[in-house]
């Protein structure tokens, strides 16, 4: 028997199976997938937004320890140390919670959401008090650094009761 001589056709596959258009239920997986990677990155960017006068008053809390080691006048220092809490907090707080609050009040309401008290029972009480001073009684007896680190605590640490 010669097999050459044997009438065979060629082989015929079934042609390939081809990637698009995907079955509905890919097509659906796809699609819910797509929207919630965007809420995702809708609510990164609102929280990156939220903490937008955070930032900024950590780069105006830099430029102020800057402004210090050139001119070492700490009066100047705490009183924009004062300043640059109270407009975060107002960023951050109802306006009728903290633009009225002063004294023990204002340190009391720095302390919120902080490990320690450093406002009403450290370092902190500087910034209620020493801008109304002489400082030259002063001067030598400033934790400056430890000050500016306090602030800087303050300002990064989420405030109980506001937007975090």
């Amino acid at each position: 028997m010669d097999f050459e001589t044997i009438p065979l056709k060629d082989l015929h596959f079934p042609p390939v199976i081809d990637w698009w258009p995907l079955a509905i239920g890919w097509q659906v997986l796809i699609i819910i997938i797509f929207i919630f990677c965007c809420y995702l990155l809708h609510k990164m960017y609102l929280r990156w937004n939220e903490n937008k006068a955070r930032r900024i008053a950590i780069v105006e809390l830099k430029a102020l320890k800057i402004k210090f080691e050139n001119n070492k006048d700490p009066a100047f220092l705490i009183k924009q140390l004062s300043e640059l809490l109270r407009r975060t907090m107002l960023a951050y707080v109802d306006r009728k919670e903290v633009a009225g609050l002063t004294g023990t009040e204002w340190l009391e309401f720095l302390d919120r959401g902080l490990e320690e008290k450093y406002f009403t029972l450290g370092i902190g009480q500087l910034i209620e008090s020493l801008p109304y001073k002489n400082l030259d009684k002063h001067d030598k007896d400033i934790d400056i650094e430890n000050l500016i680190d306090i602030v800087l605590k303050r300002l990064k640490t989420p405030i109980q009761g506001g937007i975090s």
